[in-house]
């Protein structure tokens, strides 16, 4: 089935990455997606310490760069934080905000992920903004609540023009590096309901990217992208093996033909 929306695969390297092992791999991934045509974005988020890296490697590749997190100040005596525009320097495109580990081991709420959402597109990024549930709020049938809430709290933070330029992943957090993987149908199903908030804000946001993430693998990206709602993937431990990663690229490709 052919889509007007065009596909994206982000990779999300979370702590992992070396500078020899990181040199093949982006290599790898910059030759590989060379192959795809323009209706799928690929773009990998890695550690801060190897944008530079990531920026010398990946400049003039289709592949884009990003970071896993940025701050929700400018700037100032906040030890440990990196600042949007820090990020910019190095032409990163993507900056994830939001992750189900932030919200869990560092506390991060909607309003924050709202503020740093605003920050990254303030600096001239593009926020790819997760949301998803636990196994206990799904079991308790509270799967569009939770969602509803932490998007909720970014849409409002955000003109309508300013959430037209934002990324969402829904990633359900019991299927984030557990092996598990929602149903395709599951997933569908919030992705719907995602979109519908989404056009709530107007028009333009209604076509906002869709990503899904939570163990994707090559066996299970076709099935997945090729949900009406899905428009691509956040991927996490495949984004660290170039031929699982190019593999679920081309799943991407294959919806779109």
């Amino acid at each position: 089935m052919s889509r007007q929306r065009a596909k994206l695969v982000v990779g999300n390297w979370k702590m992992h990455g070396r500078i020899k092992e990181n040199a093949a791999l982006l290599s790898e991934v910059a030759v590989g997606a060379s192959a795809l045509q323009k209706s799928v974005g690929v773009g990998v988020c890695v550690p801060c310490p190897y944008l530079a890296q990531s920026q010398a490697l990946l400049s003039g590749s289709v592949v884009r760069w990003g970071v896993q997190d940025v701050s929700a100040h400018e700037k100032g005596a906040f030890t440990g934080e990196v600042a949007a525009e820090m990020a910019a320097d190095f032409g990163v495109t993507y900056a994830i905000v939001g992750h189900s580990e932030r919200r869990a081991y560092h506390r991060e709420s909607p309003e924050l992920v709202a503020a740093k959402a605003l920050r990254a597109i303030d600096a001239g990024l593009t926020p790819i903004v997760c949301v998803g549930e636990t196994l206990e709020q799904r079991e308790a049938g509270s799967t569009e609540e939770v969602v509803g809430t932490q998007l909720e709290a970014v849409l409002l933070a955000l003109t309508e023009e300013q959430a037209a330029s934002i990324v969402v992943a829904y990633e359900p957090v019991w299927a984030i590096g557990t092996g598990k993987s929602a149903t395709a149908q599951q997933a569908q199903d919030v992705h719907a309901f995602v979109r519908a908030k989404l056009a709530e804000k107007g028009a333009s946001v209604a076509n906002v990217p869709l990503l899904y993430g939570g163990s994707v693998k090559p066996e299970n990206a076709h099935e997945l992208f090729g949900q009406q709602d899905i428009d691509g993937g956040l991927i996490g431990g495949a984004s660290l093996k170039s031929e699982d990663f190019l593999a679920i690229c081309q799943a991407a490709l294959a919806e779109v033909q």
